[in-house]
């Protein structure tokens, strides 16, 4: 299930987003969940099955919502976390803005688009 944020999942939040390639260091990783936490427009969510185990941003921008952070946690990679993050994502924001990738996170979303659009044939 997705679930919105909160400051006491700062530090679950933070490890999600460090296995992420253009996350390369503690202070550029601090950042980012510091514009999480004060810039509105900014929104991460986190999936919960047991525990905590994904993690997805989006970025608000011009009637545009732009995922920008996808992670999960390695143990659980290749299950379909990442795909039900991203589907959940979009019906959050289905009935607001056009939701869309950013360059870091467009390879995934294209490839959960591919592996949705062939489910339905």
């Amino acid at each position: 299930m997705l679930i919105r944020y909160k400051k006491s999942f700062e530090k679950i939040a933070m490890g999600l987003l460090s296995f992420m390639p253009e996350v390369s260091d503690v202070k550029t990783l601090q950042e980012i969940i510091k514009e999480y936490d004060s810039n509105p427009d900014w929104n991460l969510f986190l999936w919960k099955e047991e525990d905590i185990l994904g993690a997805v941003g989006v970025r608000l921008e011009d009637e545009k919502a732009i995922i920008q952070h996808v992670s999960v946690n390695p143990s659980h990679r290749n299950s379909g976390i990442g795909r039900q993050m991203i589907h959940r994502v979009r019906d959050h924001f289905k009935d607001e803005c056009h939701v869309c990738a950013d360059v870091a996170t467009e390879s995934f979303i294209e490839k959960c688009d591919e592996e949705s659009a062939s489910s339905q044939l």
